[in-house]
């Protein structure tokens, strides 16, 4: 089998990507991969530097909303893993044009090129973003889409465009929708990293208001790890929320970093929320559907995923000091 990993040079297609060249998938042993990234800001070729020597592996520099380059990559895979999007919610804010053009556009422009093919599954990774917020419970996939953010609204486009594409062309799809994701090669403008960062330098954490703000995490091994189970067993046209079953707060989170990089509370600076009212409160997926149907459970408990992503940006300065002197510049 080949697969198509779309933004694989970023913090989760990486991982898939070097989870897949590892033979960690029942069921995809062997498969070869084609990662297409355009290498933008979060987009890193350290990450995928385990994997670069593979005759299995193959990179290609370009842009998904490409549609000669997508046909060409596309017409020759028998898989599509679709990672590539525009991800932060507070560059969102600033200017959601980039955002809507790659995530929404971009995966129309796959998605078009996949017609064209005889491909065996497409997975469109999405967000639960896409929700909205939700005050108790959580929610299955059927849940409205009521997205708040310019960010996860034009997943959301994306999310719905995947569907229709599904539903018109009778093209195998299948969307996940995954929680906060943690881990190794995270860029360091996400809330783990930048806090792990941060403390290691001696510097404060930007914690919003109270940080009553409640996040399900989900280890990035344990999210591809069902990503793989959607590739190989997930219907056509149906939704799988992927979760990690760890609920915190922010400010729970931000206790449990300080005490992991042997810090105390004086370095919490606490801000005003740039999103205002428009932050969502909670985040909360059920993820009954990709277990019954498909034998996912979350398999990284989360106090050993975290002190092990802790340990990790230590060992590794070399990886991140630049990322966060190039993006201070950015900014």
């Amino acid at each position: 089998m080949r697969i198509l990993v779309t933004g694989g040079a970023g913090f989760i297609g990486s991982a898939f990507t070097r989870h897949l060249l590892a033979d960690r998938f029942p069921g995809l042993e062997g498969a070869e991969v084609t990662v297409l990234d355009k290498l933008t800001y979060a987009g890193n070729l350290a990450n995928l530097e385990d994997v670069e020597d593979s005759d299995r592996y193959e990179f290609v520099q370009g842009d998904i909303c490409d549609p000669e380059l997508t046909s060409k990559l596309v017409g020759r895979s028998d898989a599509v893993v679709h990672f590539a999007a525009e991800s932060h919610v507070d560059r969102s804010i600033l200017d959601g044009a980039d955002f809507v053009l790659t995530n929404v556009l971009g995966t129309q422009t796959l998605l078009q090129a996949a017609l064209e093919t005889k491909l065996l599954k497409f997975v469109h990774v999405s967000t639960d973003e896409v929700y909205g917020s939700i005050e108790v419970g959580s929610w299955d996939e059927k849940q409205p889409l009521e997205p708040n953010s310019p960010y996860s609204a034009s997943k959301a486009g994306s999310d719905l465009i995947a569907r229709a594409y599904a539903k018109t062309h009778d093209l195998p799809v299948a969307i996940t929708r995954c929680s906060n994701n943690y881990g190794p090669y995270q860029f360091p403008e996400k809330v783990i990293p930048l806090f792990v960062t941060n403390l290691m330098d001696g510097e404060t954490v930007p914690l919003y208001g109270e940080g009553a703000n409640v996040r399900d995490w989900l280890h990035v091994e344990d999210h591809c790890r069902g990503i793989a189970l959607v590739l190989t067993g997930g219907r056509a046209g149906e939704v799988y929320n992927i979760g990690g079953g760890t609920e915190l707060t922010n400010a729970e989170l931000t206790s449990k970093l300080i005490e992991a990089t042997g810090r105390d509370e004086s370095f919490i600076e606490r801000i005003v929320d740039p999103r205002g009212g428009g932050h969502d409160k909670r985040y909360s997926v059920d993820i009954s559907k990709i277990h019954t149907e498909l034998g996912y459970t979350p398999q990284v408990p989360f106090d050993q995923g975290l002190a092990d992503t802790v340990i990790w940006y230590r060992d590794h300065r070399d990886w991140w000091e630049p990322l966060k002197a190039r993006s201070a510049i950015d900014r």
